[in-house]
């Protein structure tokens, strides 16, 4: 039998502590700062423009800067050559004569002018739109997995794991929130992404556990669950550290157009791994959780076909 090396289940109090202090900060930020929404669903204008050369963003950053356009996001897009430039929505500033003074400043201070592509125009009602969509995607997601892993576990089990991905999200939500890193669509579909990898590491878990259950029926339900979190650790750690490892790389030398994507997943990993462990199965115990629960239905009749 597994020999049991770490009692997680034994600090789950502090853990506890831990993320109440985590979610609490969260939902304050998001109350009082909110989110710093990006163009795709506060609405404004994207104006696309071609370089001769290679352009430099720094460079470009402070001429539109020195315009007042410290706010526009400035990104790579498909080469070196094409830049992607969002302004956020300007009263009493049509569209035209704000993609005129954003080109103005563009060809300020370089020899060669650059090429307008494109300029296209988000509205707010869109934005708006965007958001509800997009609040309503979380919603539907979190309600489709309290159905499925009720199915396939049982109850207190879909109960947890909701629970840890609320905790997940908020927490991802929040980091965006406290630090005010704009949040557009790419962040959104990150937090998707993190819903479906906390909830793949927390099904792992949780299918050890009824696997025991059913196994080691003269422990308690804290042994039971202590061991089952020790036999999946070094499958949660090597999948998380390696994921990790991928984000980091996309973060650090993926650019600026698909920065704030990794970092949402970065921290929607390594919240996800936590809480697989400290939230998810805690929740389970909590609940009341017993081996009557997870034991196989006997068949009608099965006794009698099993005799000579």
């Amino acid at each position: 039998m597994f020999k049991q090396e770490i009692d997680f289940l034994g600090k789950r109090k502090i853990a506890l502590i831990f993320s109440s202090i985590l979610i609490i900060c969260s939902i304050a930020s998001l109350a009082i700062s909110g989110l710093k929404l990006g163009i795709d669903f506060t609405g404004g204008t994207l104006v696309e423009v071609g370089y001769k050369q290679s352009a430099d963003l720094s460079v470009l950053r402070k001429a539109l800067s020195e315009s007042g356009f410290s706010d526009a996001t400035v990104q790579h897009f498909g080469t070196t050559k094409d830049v992607l430039i969002r302004i956020k929505p300007r009263e009493g500033v049509s569209n035209s004569e704000l993609s005129t003074q954003v080109l103005n400043a563009v060809n300020k201070d370089i020899a060669e002018p650059v090429d307008l592509r494109r300029v296209e125009f988000v509205g707010p009602q869109v934005g708006d739109e965007l958001a509800e969509d997009g609040g309503l995607a979380l919603l539907y997601s979190m309600f489709g997995i309290l159905i499925y892993v009720a199915w396939r576990f049982e109850y207190k089990f879909s109960l947890g794991s909701v629970a840890a991905l609320f905790h997940d999200v908020i927490i991802t939500l929040g980091f965006f929130s406290i630090l005010q890193m704009e949040f557009d669509l790419t962040v959104l579909a990150a937090v998707l992404a993190v819903i479906g990898y906390s909830l793949n590491d927390t099904i792992v878990v949780y299918d050890r556990i009824r696997e025991n259950f059913r196994t080691l029926r003269k422990d308690s339900s804290e042994k039971i669950m202590n061991t089952s979190l020790n036999q999946t650790l070094s499958r949660t750690l090597m999948t998380s550290i390696t994921t990790a490892l991928v984000l980091i790389a996309l973060a650090v030398l993926g650019g600026e157009i698909i920065h704030n994507f990794a970092i949402a997943l970065l921290i929607g990993v390594g919240i996800g791994t936590y809480s697989s462990i400290y939230v998810a199965s805690p929740i389970v115990l909590a609940l009341g959780v017993t081996k009557e629960d997870l034991m196989l239905p006997v068949k009608e009749g099965e006794e009698i076909d099993g005799m000579p």
